[in-house]
């Protein structure tokens, strides 16, 4: 064993990593600490020359230039100082392991048997036992994933023998047993589990551990969405299911661009007459409860590999993350036990989709975060990606005999077993125990050489189709696909990361950056050619059959022979009941602010409204070269923009436009007006950098608390709303997700559920890249337009948050209106009237002017000319702060604002003010002056925050 430790030179170069955790035990209050110096450790065991060993140092583990380092012995003493060292459990993905093994091989040293890294942590000061454990347990380790090395390793080999195939006596199980079989993991009603009971005794056999997990994982509610396809009885009335609904408002408006719609990975919409455009949103909200940096990186590389199994494979080119966490300052008593903080949680989730989508060469540009005390048990994590590919490859081929299935890309470990029926379920203070083994932790480059070898062999027509390895693994991908046909599978043809796997274990497993293909076996040759010339693993693992069976085998010996008539339709179809209970929420009765000026600050300071720059900056937007619209603009670049565009193909106008809306704490008073809100809110947005409302698509992301029967009740609102303002706006669904496990269970009856959150994304092509707009004011001189009138509408309001209220008045919306006023607003930028828009939501139009200015410009408001509804004057805080739909903030060149009052009409607008030089934010109500503050006070408090953070 060859110990090799690295560390940087210091002095001169200084140990930024040290300094960054040195600044978090600082802020755990521990001012003891006076340093922090950071080791590199690489372990390399096997036989190797000094001369192969040199190479090692050399030419891949150290830069002499600025790094020190030492082989088999500390590389930094101290008697004054306290040490931990940190590495990942045996097992776990570590990618750097992965690099190393790859570019020994590739200098030409085959001595090595195994690699192991770690990081050894130097504290000077005086740090007592106590507080050294509380450091390593918040900053330094993910007890999940890591481990904490205590003296010399013997080995890194991960030596297992291979458990045996075993058979599951189901037959004879009573009622208590069946459910006993079921608790642990399979997750499954006692329905379900007599069914499968039931199948067996038909077959007159029992079935294998292979079968058993074949059932749980098909039958999950992460897979099957049992609760979407029940049959309802809503309020004691029959009701379609929620599934249907959604499918319904599609089919209804049958939209020609429409390509493909709930059939694939993603849904399909055309780009123009050459290329079609894909969108899929997921969450990873279970996995990142417990190892947010896994759960994150995982939740992108899940998505973009949706993107990549579209069709015959599609290019990704945006990727999108939306987050919901407690606030970061909530107190540590506060948290449930067996919950991370959500200060840890919020920065190892940026930090997976940072290190994962940046890796893989993929701009994120789009996203939002979001805080509420109730997600402190669980967070909700939403990413999204979006791709492009040519027409003649936007569908699948049929399946036909004989054709080879392929693996490609990552081996099968034990990381992510269980995932989907682990996601399936409540979370409880335990879960992080029972449920390490659904923790996967993911490689970028991996995934990124697989898929460029996918459209490689894409564009030589050699697939027949190709399938994502997400939820479920080989399980779900290869027995989903192979439903309507059959196919026989090898499952020792599998390549594994370590040995001892039980046939289980690998169906199963949700490693992650594994794809499968299906090739005409005539192509087979090129194919491996072509994966071979992009360093990427390819394996024959079986081939399609017209048994209508899914078999599989282990040295030719069968384990798993199922009728995949029984295994995918042969789910009891439940009925589950529910209630709509309204809530008793009443409306607040708040004195008129004394000081606005201060209240918009405040407002600007809060976490859901103040700047994300210090995150979205981690996140390179910019690769692949195609940023249109980016995420800030204005004179500092650091103004928000509402959605983003990009240009996909070199040369042409064509553009994409990617937006979403998400408001949780409407749908605490109303979960049809939140959901509702949540439609016009992706909408507003993608209309205000310029997309056409008649060709916008929308992805649903149901999150919700564990289906009782309230919850069922405010679900089936939920949808109820989706399906009444899409079909209104034309504007359809074309793919979607749930995830209905996001209740907290503690061991003393204590129960945390979070909103109900919907997360509405909206994409569209859009003809000219060069008639989109972005938020920011551009001209001195311009007219300032609101769009939409202005309601007493403050219920579940940012500004009723200031004062710890709810309120019961939540915006309502109605679509035909806002549509009305969407396609106006489209024609107005395409001719020039409007060359600035903003939506005004959070913190309503007070907050939404603010940000228009922070481009570098002042404006003068007239509150008195804001279109209002109801026959009493609302007062001034009503009026800036309330949230209702459908309204947008517009800039109008002054020599237009003739032809612009002419476009509106009759519609409900008003001329509110104008753009100056002068960098104040002023607003008035008739003679009285209610906020006059510079601009840059106000972005100071908006900045403030975050950075601090």
């Amino acid at each position: 064993m060859y110990r090799i430790e690295v560390a940087t030179k210091n002095p001169p170069y200084p140990d930024i990593e040290g300094a960054g955790v040195l600044a978090e035990i600082h802020d755990l209050g521990i001012t003891t600490v006076s340093n922090v110096r950071v080791v590199k450790v690489y372990k390399l065991e096997g036989i190797l020359s000094q001369k192969q060993l040199d190479v090692m140092v050399n030419e891949l583990l150290v830069e002499k230039l600025w790094q020190d380092f030492s082989i088999n012995t500390p590389l930094i003493t101290s008697k004054k100082s306290s040490e931990v060292e940190i590495a990942r459990k045996l097992g776990v993905m570590d990618t750097e392991v992965a690099s190393i093994t790859k570019a020994a091989c590739d200098l030409g040293i085959r001595g090595l048997a195994a690699v192991g890294t770690g990081r050894k942590y130097i504290f000077s000061g005086n740090i007592s036992k106590k507080d050294l454990q509380f450091v390593t347990e918040k900053i330094l380790m993910n007890a999940i994933v890591d481990r904490i090395i205590t003296g010399p390793e013997k080995t890194l080999l991960i030596k297992n023998s291979r458990t045996k195939t075993q058979i599951i006596p189901i037959r004879a199980m009573n009622e208590k047993e069946l459910m006993a079989l079921s608790k642990d993991t399979l997750w499954l009603n006692l329905t379900e589990m007599q069914a499968i009971q039931h199948y067996f005794h038909q077959k007159k056999r029992d079935p294998t551990d292979v079968e058993i997990e074949l059932f749980a994982q098909t039958w999950s509610e992460h897979c099957s969405h049992k609760t979407f396809n029940a049959k309802l009885i809503i309020d004691g009335k029959k009701k379609p299911s929620l599934m249907s609904r959604l499918k319904k408002a599609t089919t209804t408006m049958n939209k020609p661009w429409c390509l493909s719609v709930f059939t694939d990975n993603a849904g399909v919409i055309e780009f123009d007459e050459n290329y079609g455009i894909c969108g899929k949103v997921e969450t990873h909200n279970s996995p990142s409860a417990i190892e947010p940096y896994g759960g994150a990186m995982t939740g992108s590389g899940g998505v973009f590999r949706d993107i990549m199994g579209c069709g015959l494979g599609a290019r990704v080119l945006v990727s999108t993350d939306i987050f919901c966490f407690a606030p970061p300052d909530t107190l540590d008593h506060e948290i449930p036990t067996g919950c991370i903080h959500p200060l840890r949680m919020l920065k190892e989730v940026v930090r997976g989709v940072r290190d994962y989508g940046n890796r893989m060469g993929i701009p994120t540009n789009n996203g939002s975060v979001h805080f509420h005390p109730d997600y402190r048990a669980k967070p909700s994590i939403i990413v999204g990606a979006y791709g492009i590919a040519p027409k003649k490859f936007v569908h699948k081929k049929k399946l036909r005999s004989g054709d080879l299935i392929i693996t490609v890309g990552g081996k099968t470990g034990r990381d992510g077993i269980h995932g989907v029926t682990f996601a399936s379920g409540s979370m409880t203070q335990d879960t992080e125990k029972t449920s390490s083994s659904a923790v996967q932790i993911g490689n970028a480059v991996e995934e990124k050489r697989t898929f460029d070898a996918i459209l490689a062999c894409r564009d030589k027509g050699l697939l027949c189709f190709v399938q994502d390895c997400g939820g479920g693994g080989y399980s779900s991908a290869i027995g989903e696909v192979a439903q309507k046909t059959g196919a026989d599978v090898h499952l020792d043809r599998i390549p594994l990361k370590y040995p001892g796997l039980a046939s289980w274990e690998i169906w199963i497993s949700e490693s992650q950056e594994r794809m499968i293909l299906m090739v005409d076996p005539k192509h087979i040759a090129q194919v491996q050619v072509i994966c071979k010339s992009y360093n990427v693993e390819a394996h024959i693992l079986g081939e399609i059959t017209n048994t209508k069976r899914l078999r599989l085998y282990y040295d030719g010996k069968i384990e798993c022979d199922i009728s995949n008539t029984f295994l995918h339709n042969g789910c009891p179809i439940t009925t589950k009941e529910g209630s709509y209970i309204p809530p008793s929420y009443t409306e607040p009765t708040l004195k008129e602010p004394s000081n606005y000026n201060s209240v918009l600050k405040k407002l600007l300071a809060t976490w859901d409204i103040c700047s994300k720059e210090s995150i979205v900056r981690q996140y390179d937007h910019e690769v692949q070269g195609t940023s249109v619209v980016k995420p800030f603009a204005g004179g500092g670049n650091d103004a928000p923009n509402d959605a983003s565009v990009v240009a996909p193909i070199l040369g042409s106008n064509k553009g994409m436009v990617v937006g979403h809306g998400l408001v949780p704490r409407y749908g605490k008073i109303d979960p049809y007006w939140g959901a509702a809100a949540a439609i016009d809110e992706a909408v507003r947005n993608v209309v205000c950098v310029g997309a056409n409302p008649e060709r916008i698509a929308l992805i649903d992301n149901f999150i919700w608390p564990t289906p009782e029967e309230k919850e069922l009740g405010d679900l089936d609102r939920a949808v109820d709303a989706c399906y009444d303002t899409a079909t209104h706006m034309g504007m359809p669904f074309v793919s979607g997700k749930d995830s209905l496990s996001s209740t907290y269970v503690g061991a003393l009856g204590e129960i945390i559920k979070i909103p109900g959150t919907l997360c509405i994304s909206a994409f569209a092509a859009m003809d000219d890249i060069y008639k989109s707009i972005t938020a920011p004011f551009k001209k001195i001189g311009s007219s300032i337009y609101i769009i939409g009138t202005t309601s007493q509408e403050l219920g579940g309001s940012a500004y009723y948050s200031l004062y710890n209220k709810l309120g019961a008045s939540v915006p309502k919306h109605d679509p035909k209106a806002a549509l009305k006023l969407y396609k106006k607003l489209y024609k107005a930028i395409r001719k020039g009237l409007v060359i600035s828009a903003h939506d005004a939501s959070e913190g309503g139009i007070a907050v939404g002017i603010a940000e228009m200015c922070f481009g570098g410009l002042g404006a003068h408001i007239q509150l008195s000319s804001v279109p209002t509804s109801g026959l009493k004057p609302m007062r001034p805080d009503h009026i800036l702060f309330s949230e209702s739909n459908a309204r947008i903030i517009g800039e109008v060149p002054a020599n237009k604002k003739a032809l612009f009052e002419k476009l509106f009409g009759t519609l409900p607008h008003g001329r509110i003010g104008e753009v100056v030089e002068s960098p104040y934010l002023s607003i008035s109500q008739k003679k009285n002056i209610i906020i006059n503050e510079s601009v840059s006070s106000l972005k100071t408090a908006w900045k403030k925050p975050m950075e601090q953070l």
